[in-house]
């Protein structure tokens, strides 16, 4: 469970950034033979060619974008495969499934029906002034 939290967090970390996230959806919405170069991606999301860059450095490193050299520029694609894998993370990690039994405040909080904070402060004992 904690090697799949981990690639979890990282699928978050590289789509936590709205210019990445709109260079993914846009790259999403291409026809697989339909790549883009840096100069299409900057002028479509209306920031620099260095930005795109770093972006789609972030995107390749996880897996979701790759390029293709095509004449003097590499063109940009969504790797298909891996945008499913990172739907079923991204879907498990939102699950609303029912909670295990060990995940209970029962099994971790054994006093938690005993008192509640309000009785707490009534039984302590008062301050007299000296």
């Amino acid at each position: 469970m904690e090697e799949k939290t981990e690639e979890q967090a990282t699928v978050f970390s590289a789509l936590s950034d709205p210019t990445r996230l709109k260079l993914l959806k846009l790259l999403c919405r291409q026809r697989d033979p339909d790549a883009l170069c840096v100069n299409a991606l900057a002028y479509l999301l209306g920031v620099t060619q260095s930005a795109v860059s770093q972006h789609l450095r972030i995107l390749k490193s996880i897996g979701l974008v790759r390029g293709e050299r095509r004449g003097y520029h590499i063109h940009y694609y969504v790797n298909r495969d891996k945008v499913k894998h990172c739907q079923q993370l991204l879907s498990a990690a939102l699950s609303l499934e029912d909670s295990p039994p060990e995940a209970s405040c029962e099994s971790h909080c054994p006093d938690r029906n005993k008192t509640t904070g309000k009785k707490r402060k009534a039984n302590r004992p008062t301050q007299t002034r000296g």
